[in-house]
Parts: structure tokens; C-alpha cells; sequence
């Protein structure tokens, strides 16, 4: 029965160091990278999204100052239905 190495290195000598070893060689040109249009775009749909995300559905504001509008009696008169009336029939005729 024979019995082979289980590596080429011989265990008397000291390995040798590849003659490369040591700090890698720098090139003089920096690291860059591109980012495609479409990456672009994306990523600017994506903000937009967030954004849109955090503002509430509902502004109160606008909601109080047209309640309060609703309660003054003297509010609603025909100049004031006349208006609605063309804003809602413009929006349904799509002008």
C-alpha cells in the first residue's frame, strides 16, 4: 500500500511567495459608474411617489374654510349656483 501527498508542498522546505505579493498596483483612473435614463426615471417616479404617500388625502383646511363658506346664509345665491352649475356641466362636457 502506498500512501500519496495530499498537496504538492513539501512539508521540509518553506513555501516560496509569489513574486506579486505585497500592495496591489493602483491605476491612475478613479472608479466610476453610469446609470441609465430609464434608472433615472424610475428613481424620480419613485420619489414622487413617496412624496405623494406622506401628503394627507384630505386638507382640513380647505374642508373648514368651504363648511364655513356653506354656513353663512348669505353665501349661496344665484350667482353662486349659477357658477357651480357651469363648473359641473364644463367637467362633464370635459372643456
Amino acid at each position: 500500500m502506498t500512501i500519496d501527498r495530499l498537496n504538492p508542498m513539501d512539508p521540509i522546505r518553506e513555501p516560496k511567495k509569489p513574486s506579486g505579493a505585497g500592495s496591489p498596483q493602483r491605476s491612475g483612473k478613479g472608479d466610476s459608474i453610469s446609470i441609465s435614463s430609464d434608472a433615472v426615471a424610475k428613481a424620480e417616479l419613485f420619489a414622487a411617489m413617496e412624496t405623494t404617500k406622506a401628503v394627507p388625502d384630505v386638507r382640513a383646511d380647505r374642508v373648514a374654510a368651504v363648511k364655513a363658506r356653506l354656513a353663512d346664509p348669505n353665501y349661496i345665491n344665484d350667482a353662486v349656483i349659477s357658477m357651480t352649475a357651469d363648473k359641473i356641466v364644463d367637467q362633464l362636457l370635459g372643456k
